[in-house]
């Protein structure tokens, strides 16, 4: 058996994308290569939210028209997930966007919830 540490999904190590996450990146990388968005970055931004609270989302990215929005990559919600970006929705003037994988025989493609 191997030695080395490992992670269930969903508690990689900070910096780490899980394989929805890199399915995600790559979409916006090709979304940022014909001028859909100007730029992304994997948990490029950390919000307080309270003392010793804070949220990461896995994704920013800024619209063609400037426009921040913060993304998250989920395969199931955890309620603490859910309640952290529904505050952050709150208490931040950037558009918070939730995508899912739509099953390939619904058409792939990523299902969008926003909050």
């Amino acid at each position: 058996m191997s030695k080395e540490k490992r992670y269930a999904l969903g508690r990689l190590k900070t910096g780490q994308m899980n394989r929805t996450e890199q399915a995600y990146a790559e979409f916006l990388s090709k979304l940022q290569a014909v001028g859909g968005i100007l730029w992304h970055k994997f948990e490029g931004v950390k919000l307080r939210l309270a003392d010793n609270t804070f949220y990461t989302p896995d994704f920013v990215l800024m619209q063609p028209d400037g426009r921040i929005e913060c993304h998250e990559v989920k395969g199931f919600w955890q309620d603490d997930a859910r309640v952290k970006i529904k505050v952050a929705a709150d208490m931040y003037p950037f558009k918070f966007v939730a995508v899912r994988p739509r099953p390939k025989k619904d058409g792939g493609g990523w299902q969008v919830e926003e909050f």
